[in-house]
């Protein structure tokens, strides 16, 4: 019998055991044992809030969590870069429907402005494209701030995630291709002054979704006529989500799936900017089947968005009108999902 040695073609056995497999050489292959069962993965549903670490991507920060509680289903509320620490809520199971109401709210920040190089990505990572000797003072830094609070046009960097004819941002420029983007309306609250010292300043803001802190850094930079970027951000609230509330990914990446769970908070925080509704047990099967309820009581709203639950458990969120309650999202948090203390 001849054993074939064409790579392409299947190896022919050779003399041996009746049903005995073995290499071209004659050999018996190395046993192996069986593989060890992955764990199963389980219905966790609720909000973590991560502190991610500087150098994680936020893809990677969701993998880590979602590992972490051993869970089927995972997603964050608004990338944080890499180069960028802090809050970075991340939705398990059922609470992934409300991570619009999360991206939605205000986002706190602290930023370190290095003063004298402008980047092209505004931020450390990128490289020079505008130097100056000049480094402002703190009083004119501060001076400058109240052109950019309230409601201004804001054009976002090139590195950015945003869309042009279907390509993101940052792919055309790590291309070579010029990026013109096109300035957007964005909402900034509050900005101060918290540090100023060796050519950089602190920075606190408090802003609308939509707002790019390094081209606020750009921007500054380019008014004081010393050009600036980026040095250092970390971002300290996110919607209903704070620094406080936060734990580490070491936290939970050296603890059991069942330990982590003292970290999970309940699906219906992220709903804390809109009515919650009680409804009967009736009233709670029929938004679950999609149908519309009728609200009833002097405290019910009349207008606008609200959740509805029952016996103390999340069932549904969606809109008011003309007095009936009409689900566009409904939970089914069966499994492992945290109540209200």
């Amino acid at each position: 019998m001849t054993v074939s040695t064409d790579d392409h073609a299947p190896a022919q056995p050779v003399a041996g055991l009746p049903g005995e497999a073995r290499s071209h050489d004659g050999r018996r292959p190395q046993q192996r044992g069986p593989r060890p069962d992955r764990p199963k993965r389980k219905d966790v549903s609720g909000w973590v809030i991560l502190d991610k670490h500087v150098g994680m991507t936020s893809t990677h920060a969701v993998a880590v969590v979602k590992r972490a509680f051993n869970a089927k289903k995972a997603g964050h509320a608004g990338t944080l870069d890499p180069l960028a620490s802090g809050i970075l809520p991340i939705a398990l199971g059922e609470a992934t429907k409300t991570v619009p109401f999360v991206m939605d709210g205000r986002k706190a920040y602290r930023f370190t402005v290095s003063w004298g190089v402008e980047t092209d990505t505004d931020d450390a990572e990128g490289r020079p494209v505008a130097t100056s000797e000049a480094r402002p003072e703190r009083a004119a830094v501060e001076a400058a701030l109240p052109a950019f609070v309230g409601a201004i046009e804001q054009v976002p960097p090139r590195y950015s995630a945003i869309k042009i004819q279907g390509e993101r941002a940052y792919d055309l420029a790590r291309d070579g291709e010029t990026v013109e983007l096109v300035a957007r309306p964005v909402q900034i609250d509050r900005l101060e002054v918290v540090g100023h010292e060796n050519g950089q300043t602190i920075i606190e803001a408090e802003c609308g979704k939509g707002t790019y802190v390094r081209a606020l850094a750009r921007d500054l930079g380019r008014m004081l006529g010393c050009f600036g970027h980026v040095a250092a951000l970390r971002r300290t609230r996110v919607g209903p989500f704070a620094e406080a509330e936060s734990c580490a990914v070491a936290t939970l990446t050296d603890q059991g799936p069942e330990a982590a769970l003292i970290h999970l908070r309940p699906v219906e925080i992220a709903l804390d900017a809109i009515p919650g509704i009680a409804v009967s047990r009736d009233m709670g099967l029929r938004l679950m089947r999609g149908q519309p309820v009728i609200l009833r009581g002097r405290d019910a709203p009349v207008s606008g968005k609200a959740f509805a639950t029952c016996s103390g458990i999340l069932v549904a969120v969606g809109d008011v009108e003309r007095g009936e309650l009409v689900p566009h999202r409904v939970f089914h948090l069966g499994g492992t999902a945290p109540g209200r203390a």
